[in-house]
């Protein structure tokens, strides 16, 4: 009777941790839903229930001369799409090298990708900062997307090499004996059935662009050329801005892709993210 009643304690403590966690991330996100829908632009005069329901702020950030969220929102897609893509090219090859082929080198790589993931990216601003300026690259969405895919590229890297090691090594010898190359066997066999892995880092890289501000903040300077972390800061970062409405609806619809990406690759993710970790 008391293991019993132990039981139940242990599992009321976790429903009440899992509601409080619900409650942490769901406040915010009611807060922000019902500002979007308030009318008026200030922040102090919203409600958590609204009076009068209003999609003001939304038909502004599209219709609006004034206003250039369609522009951000097509530079976010833009570098987002081109980081996805090719940081899973780019981590793919690297952690095929490292899992199925014996060079000078190779465990010291792997050392040191561990290593840098340890170091947050704040300590490399000012590298980036002269490397993206001799390279002309500086206020540019490429230059961006270099920054992005090579600073995710030790971590999905490791993540990718664990996955492929799962992968039996037969198969890629009955595929050479069949007269495959090496990019027979990663194209053919090793892509294919890492899918879940890609996924996974398909959807990381896609998120990035939409939610980081530190690092366009820093590389970008024009207008034209933001991205929608960017654009909505600077709703409210003005001495007298008082756009916070504004700024609520813009961040509700930055979901919206990557939902969609979210929804696409679903019945990827479970199984790549359990089984990425299982072999390092």
């Amino acid at each position: 009777m008391n293991r019993k009643w132990k039981s139940h304690v242990e599992v009321a403590l976790i429903y009440l941790f899992i509601a409080f966690m619900f409650i942490v991330i769901a406040y915010p996100l009611l807060w922000t839903i019902s500002m979007s829908l308030n009318p008026g632009t200030s922040l102090y005069s919203a409600s958590l229930i609204p009076e009068k329901w209003s999609f003001e702020h939304y038909k502004w950030l599209f219709t609006s001369p004034n206003s250039d969220y369609l522009l951000w929102y097509k530079n976010s897609l833009f570098v987002a799409a081109a980081n996805a893509v090719l940081s899973v090219f780019f981590t793919a090859l690297i952690a095929y090298a490292f899992s199925r082929y014996k060079f000078v080198g190779r465990k010291t790589g792997l050392y040191l990708f561990l290593v840098l993931q340890m170091f947050p990216s704040l300590m490399a601003m000012v590298a980036i900062y002269i490397l993206l300026n001799m390279l002309h690259l500086l206020d540019s969405l490429w230059g961006l997307i270099l920054i992005y895919v090579g600073g995710q590229i030790p971590f999905n890297a490791w993540l990718v090499k664990g996955y492929f090691d799962t992968i039996p090594r037969e198969l890629d010898e009955a595929a050479r004996i069949d007269g495959a190359g090496h990019f027979g066997v990663f194209f053919r066999i090793m892509l294919p059935l890492a899918k879940p892995i890609l996924a996974v880092v398909a959807l990381f890289n896609f998120m990035a662009p939409f939610t980081d501000f530190l690092l366009p903040s820093i590389v970008l300077r024009d207008p034209d050329k933001f991205t929608l972390a960017v654009g909505l800061f600077n709703f409210i970062s003005d001495r007298f801005a008082n756009n916070f409405t504004r700024f609520a609806a813009g961040s509700i619809l930055i979901a919206a892709p990557i939902a969609v990406v979210f929804l696409f690759l679903q019945r990827y993710l479970i199984s790549g993210l359990t089984a990425g970790g299982t072999k390092g």
